[in-house]
């Protein structure tokens, strides 16, 4: 895959599925900003699915 088309992949991704995610509102909202963003990154399947598409990006 090209550049662009894995940027639009992440894209589409993010938009889809990550704005207004309850979880990450919930997590942020009692445990922090720092943990929601780990949340995500480590542990939500879409966070690991964004996550792989960068290593591939390096």
């Amino acid at each position: 895959m090209k550049r662009k088309d894995l940027l639009h992949e992440m894209g589409e991704l993010m938009s889809h599925y990550c704005d207004g995610c309850f979880l990450h509102k919930q997590h942020r909202k009692e445990q922090g900003k720092k943990y929601a963003h780990r949340f995500c990154i480590t542990q939500c399947t879409v966070g690991e699915k964004i996550k792989a598409y960068g290593n591939k990006l390096t």
